[in-house]
């Protein structure tokens, strides 16, 4: 029994120090910043669907536009946009899926190259190392970031799965400041469910 008793106080013994680490590095405070840019932005999203829905047919619309647009065409600039830091919205993309013929295989598109652009992004970064003017003007540009990534290495690449902070850039940094990729890989495949979890609201706001 004495051993399990002195586990038990070990883990609870550092998992106090991980608390009083995230505390005073400021973590908490970044996560609760984080969720508090996600909601209105998920909010204003969905309002702004519904009002422009007043005056215009929005399905109606989407349906022209994926008319108009070759697949392909579509789906490579969402690609490049996920590996690029984050150019445009995903929920853009996750509204064009909604009006295809079979929505949630093009949304399940979209999520793996989602998911393929941020660790294209972290090999980007990786590259960008080996490049020293690159490399200084990156660490410039993303001096915060990568700030971040060192002191929370894998909690920051979830949050940029999870929230509307830029994955790529997240992933890119990563791989600035060489974090094993194989983290990357566990971590980032979080993207896929909030690929799945806007689709599922933005589907039923379209009437998918």
């Amino acid at each position: 029994m004495k051993p399990t008793r002195t586990r038990s106080a070990s883990e609870k013994s550092r998992l106090r120090l991980l608390h009083q680490y995230y505390s005073y590095t400021g973590f908490y405070e970044f996560i609760w910043s984080a969720i508090k840019t996600a909601i209105p932005y998920v909010i204003a999203f969905i309002a702004a669907v519904i009002t422009a829905n007043q005056f215009m047919d929005v399905n109606a619309t989407l349906a022209r536009v994926t008319e108009m647009l070759p697949i392909y065409g579509v789906l490579s600039f969402f690609f490049v946009s996920e590996t690029i830091l984050g150019l445009v919205p995903p929920e853009l993309f996750i509204a064009w899926s909604g009006k295809m013929a079979t929505p949630w295989l093009f949304l399940s598109l979209l999520a793996v190259l989602s998911y393929f652009g941020g660790l294209m992004s972290y090999l980007l970064g990786k590259l960008f190392t080996n490049i020293p003017a690159v490399r200084s003007y990156m660490e410039v540009k993303m001096a915060k970031h990568i700030k971040n990534s060192r002191k929370w290495g894998g909690f920051l690449i979830i949050i940029g799965a999870l929230l509307p902070v830029p994955f790529a850039v997240s992933c890119m940094t990563a791989g600035i400041i060489k974090f094993p990729f194989k983290k990357v890989v566990l971590y980032g495949s979080l993207r896929l469910l909030r690929i799945f979890a806007y689709g599922i609201i933005i589907f039923n706001v379209l009437d998918v």
